[in-house]
């Protein structure tokens, strides 16, 4: 681990008071989670390299800072998950990304009604399938329906289509998926954060955003154009601060640096 995060104080667990997650089903209730840090102590300390920076430099420096990381088995992120997208409602279940499900957290697997692990940066964009890196980052991956992940499939994203069965809020045709509002910022910035990571050094393709659909098996996703609009319509909240949170103090130990800087969007891309 390197001495910026060994100097880098932990968040302590905070109780809300109430807790609304925009899923698509009405949800409060006292709950547990984690406070996000103040934007200057991250600044102070975890981001510091890339403070002032833009462009293909800032780029460059956070992929240095997220890429020190541990990584998860494709088998460790199942537990990963029920910890990262519990409900904060029901600790007995994880919300869905796409349907905004509450579901329980044992109901996983590949039957139908059973929630499986999405890729959202679709695996066959780089063919890097379910190896230990991009295949396991949990800052892509998330709990959903089996059937509903199955119309995604490898889709790019953009807007338009009809509507998903199953998933209201979301619409698809045959190159393309658009998720429900409340998570299309979600959407945006889990895509950027792996074309950050995965520069092409590790093994694996260099993955970058363009604005294209049916991009196959190229190490590319679209369109980007239609996902920084998603990610300035849809900014940050608290379910998304909160998995961010879990994600670096329990698991990978690495963060998504758009959820904390919504900003570095536009001063990359």
């Amino acid at each position: 681990m390197s001495s910026r995060r060994r100097f880098y104080a932990r968040p302590l667990l905070a109780t809300a008071a109430s807790i609304v997650v925009l899923t698509g089903v009405a949800s409060a209730a006292p709950a547990a989670t984690q406070a996000t840090p103040p934007a200057t102590t991250l600044d102070d300390t975890y981001y510091q390299d890339a403070l002032g920076k833009t462009g293909t430099a800032l780029k460059s420096s956070l992929h240095t800072i997220i890429s020190d990381q541990t990584k998860l088995s494709y088998s460790q992120v199942w537990d990963a998950l029920k910890a990262t997208d519990q409900d904060p409602a029901n600790s007995s279940n994880v919300i869905l990304l796409y349907t905004g499900r509450s579901q329980s957290k044992s109901e996983n697997g590949g039957n139908t009604g059973d929630w499986n692990r999405e890729h959202v940066w679709a695996k066959s964009h780089g063919d890097f399938g379910t190896a230990t890196g991009p295949g396991t980052d949990i800052h892509h991956l998330r709990p959903e329906d089996v059937q509903v992940n199955s119309i995604r499939g490898n889709k790019d994203f953009d807007n338009g289509g009809s509507a998903v069965s199953g998933a209201p809020g979301n619409l698809t045709d045959g190159d393309s998926f658009e998720p429900r509002d409340a998570v299309k910022g979600d959407v945006a910035r889990m895509i950027l954060y792996m074309a950050v990571r995965y520069e092409g050094d590790d093994a694996f393709a260099d993955l970058e955003p363009n604005d294209r659909v049916s991009n196959g098996s190229a190490p590319n996703i679209g369109r980007l154009s239609v996902l920084k609009q998603w990610s300035q319509e849809d900014p940050p909240d608290s379910f998304e601060k909160n998995r961010n949170e879990v994600i670096f103090d329990r698991f990978q130990h690495n963060r998504n640096p758009f959820i904390d800087h919504p900003e570095w969007v536009e001063a990359i891309w």
